[in-house]
């Protein structure tokens, strides 16, 4: 049966492409994909679908109700675009200037919807239930998971999956990981308060760049000296702002970053060991502070279990030679949210080919992926489906 749906996958190739090109043409930013999810809903309701809107947010519900009883299983894809100028020159480039689907979410969607209209009048072969979940909001915190989580996204669903194009493997490829694989990750501004004054006079001031240097210095330490070295940890300071004249000592300075981990101890530890020293750094140079710090997404942990299911499984259905070697990622993925609930499994599908054209990094203004990558995502989909809800692989 499941070869049945690869022909009929295979049929609609075209329109996938049509839908992903659709998107990347007109993406939306995160929170305002307003356009996008109607896109996504009136297409679903053409295939016959019950359609839920806005849970959570944007987000979009779909339901395939199998006529014999067995699990429920979710697959989800995400649609919203990242705030960046397009550098290609292609004819479905971005018309939305300053926003691109720079990360592949519009392949996500995409697919999903491919796998949706294969399935979609295949009830009564299903030992089961598919639900199906377009997800807002990835990229930006708080993300769109939590809220569609509460709005009652995994109701009933036994296990979730999802998908992510990766221009870092080549065309063909999968990535099936176990444990910890990718990373939690917070954020922090610091806005330190000194006294301004001349650059002839400095014993009359307190220099808030001085100060934030020692910071953005010493937070490295933190890392480097504090963390045990098996447990990866990041803390990496993106933004410094101050001064306004060379003979200016500067009164106030904002220092932005962002921290990655894994375990949880250690991303509890990172955050005491960030306060402290903002603490005591500026009590001692007599300058006062402001911390604003956020915990993100949490790491997204792939269940053992389901990880070797759905290795085994691609292996039988595309061959050994098609797993990719992927270390994990400080990277992060709201998907995390989804796999604190339920059990499941994120993998990764290569969409690099022989082009440059294909191989620039995720968030990138020349990001493109080869789009037959969509059709790879969507076996790899109804791989799983005839695995969970017919019993074969």
């Amino acid at each position: 049966m499941q070869q049945q749906w690869i022909d009929r996958l295979e049929g609609e190739y075209e329109q996938i492409v049509q839908w992903r090109r659709h998107m990347h043409a007109n993406p939306e930013l995160s929170f305002v994909e307003t356009n996008t999810a109607r896109f996504i809903a009136d297409t679903l309701k053409s295939f016959g679908y019950d359609v839920r809107t806005g849970v959570g947010g944007n987000g979009i519900l779909a339901d395939l109700t199998g006529a014999l009883p067995g699990p429920t299983i979710a697959f989800r894809a995400d649609f919203d675009a990242l705030p960046i100028d397009e550098e290609n020159d292609v004819p479905y480039k971005s018309q939305t200037p300053g926003v691109m689907h720079a990360c592949g979410h519009d392949g996500h969607t995409s697919t999903l919807l491919g796998v949706a209209k294969v399935l979609a009048d295949r009830q009564g072969e299903l030992r089961g239930s598919l639900r199906f979940i377009f997800q807002h909001a990835e990229e930006k915190l708080p993300g769109g998971a939590i809220s569609m989580i509460e709005a009652g996204a995994l109701d009933g669903v036994d296990e979730v999956y999802g998908a992510h194009l990766a221009s870092y493997m080549p065309l063909g490829k999968l990535s099936v990981s176990s444990g910890p694989s990718m990373a939690a990750v917070d954020s922090f501004v610091i806005t330190v308060q000194g006294k301004g004054g001349h650059g002839a006079k400095p014993h009359q001031t307190v220099d808030a760049i001085v100060v934030g240097s020692q910071l953005v210095t010493s937070l490295q330490h933190i890392v480097a000296r504090h963390i045990n070295p098996l447990h990866p940890a990041v803390v990496t300071v993106g933004v410094f702002q101050a001064g306004s004249a060379f003979n200016v000592i500067a009164d106030k300075a904002k220092i932005e970053g962002t921290v990655r981990s894994f375990d949880p101890d250690v991303r509890k530890q990172l955050e005491r060991d960030i306060r402290d020293m903002v603490h005591g750094i500026t009590l001692a140079e007599h300058a006062t502070y402001t911390l604003d710090y956020v915990n993100g997404y949490p790491a997204l942990v792939n269940p053992p279990e389901q990880a070797k299911q759905v290795r085994d499984l691609f292996v039988r259905r595309f061959g050994e030679q098609s797993l990719f070697g992927l270390d994990a990622s400080m990277g992060a993925e709201d998907f995390a949210y989804y796999l604190q609930h339920r059990p499941g499994h994120f993998f990764n599908v290569g969409s690099q080919n022989d082009s440059e054209d294909t191989a620039f990094p995720h968030h990138h203004p020349r990001f493109d992926i080869d789009e037959r990558a969509l059709l790879i995502a969507a076996q790899a989909f109804l791989a799983i489906a005839a695995d969970k809800l017919l019993g074969e692989s």
